[in-house]
């Protein structure tokens, strides 16, 4: 197979960009608010065959996710680097975008006998985005749970790109983001199921897969991702691998903090997780078991795999270090003491502005 469009095939081997942006998501500092969600709504899933589309959605953890049950529905690769069985997501498992009964209750002269509630294309919704969220695992007074934010990894082995027949999938050459040719995409679905993260959608009035595009026509004007720039709790870093004194390189690559979501799928992402700290566990008696963590080490390798554990002592000892008083580099960076510039430097622009400056250019200054 050979084909010279870039981020194609070429001779069984997907070229590989000039550089790679990508993402880390700090889940200490998640606050669960869904804003990143509603910004990346609001930017670019507001056409019609959309409605059900979430590019950014944060999953409560434990819990069956976007899609439902996404972790078991299969796709990338195997350990010899063969394609694993794989499902296409059905719509009702991404959940509907539900309507409300506003008339019954607003305009119907009922408002005291009946109450706002959801209604699906066949009576109430069974499932919907985050539709298990804050329940969690466990049994009080130990149960936990934490939020998991999720998009598109841009993988540098994106198994959309290998399924799709058309060719209608490319990696950037430039920056290693994966876009889908809607032009050239006639609905197959070969890459939602190839997908095994499940974070591509269907649009039934276009025919086509839409997902996340990394907003690259903000990239392109040194502006980060809608939900990187409007997340309150400053956890998304936004970066170039190669940039060795970028965060995303720092947090990845040196202090080894960040770690991929399910690596065993084979498509090596380009979004990373700091792992969530652990509050320990209480006896009956109320007592703190400080050696014993609320949220179970082998439910997180089952995410982030073995090098967690790695991962969460680093963390953890930068913090018995700062408490002493000595500096933390990882900390430091975690901590994000300027904003944008420490979070995501070369993506520092602010979109308001270059906003005023286009309109004062097409006035002509004036």
């Amino acid at each position: 197979m050979s084909k010279n469009q870039t981020g194609r095939m070429i001779d069984g081997a997907l070229q590989q960009p000039k550089r790679q942006l990508a993402m880390v998501f700090d889940l200490n500092k998640c606050l669960g608010c869904h804003t990143c969600a509603i910004a990346c709504k609001t930017q670019w899933t507001g056409e019609e065959g959309m409605e059900n589309m979430w590019w950014t959605v944060v999953n409560t953890q434990p819990g069956k996710g976007t899609p439902k049950n996404w972790e078991t529905m299969g796709g990338g690769f195997d350990t010899q680097n063969n394609a694993r069985p794989s499902l296409i997501p059905l719509r009702e498992e991404y959940g509907e975008a539900w309507k409300f009964n506003h008339k019954e209750v607003f305009e119907g002269g009922k408002g005291k006998q009946v109450h706002l509630q959801p209604t699906g294309r066949n009576g109430k919704p069974r499932w919907g985005t985050n539709w298990d969220e804050d329940q969690g695992a466990g049994e009080y007074p130990n149960s936990y749970y934490f939020y998991l934010p999720r998009i598109c990894n841009h993988c540098s082995r994106p198994a959309c790109v290998e399924a799709c027949p058309r060719g209608a999938i490319t990696k950037r050459k430039k920056d290693g983001i994966v876009l889908i040719n809607e032009k050239r995409c006639k609905g197959y679905r070969f890459c939602m199921a190839a997908c095994p993260y499940k974070r591509i959608y269907f649009n039934p009035l276009k025919d086509n897969s839409q997902k996340c595009i990394f907003c690259f026509p903000r990239v392109e004007k040194g502006v980060a991702p809608a939900c990187a720039r409007q997340c309150p709790g400053r956890m998304r870093f936004v970066g170039y691998l190669d940039d060795v004194d970028g965060p995303v390189h720092q947090l990845v690559y040196k202090h080894k903090v960040a770690l991929p979501l399910h690596s065993e799928y084979g498509t090596q992402p380009n979004v990373f997780y700091i792992p969530p700290l652990s509050p320990p566990r209480l006896d009956e008696q109320g007592k703190l078991l400080e050696e014993e963590p609320r949220i179970p080490p082998q439910y997180l390798r089952s995410l982030f795999g073995e090098p967690v554990d790695a991962a969460l002592e680093k963390l953890r000892q930068e913090m018995v270090k700062k408490q002493r008083g000595e500096k933390s580099e990882l900390l430091d960076t975690l901590i994000v003491y300027s904003w944008p510039r420490d979070i995501f430097p070369d993506f520092a622009n602010d979109p308001a502005q270059l906003a005023k400056t286009a309109a004062k250019d097409e006035r002509g200054g004036q």
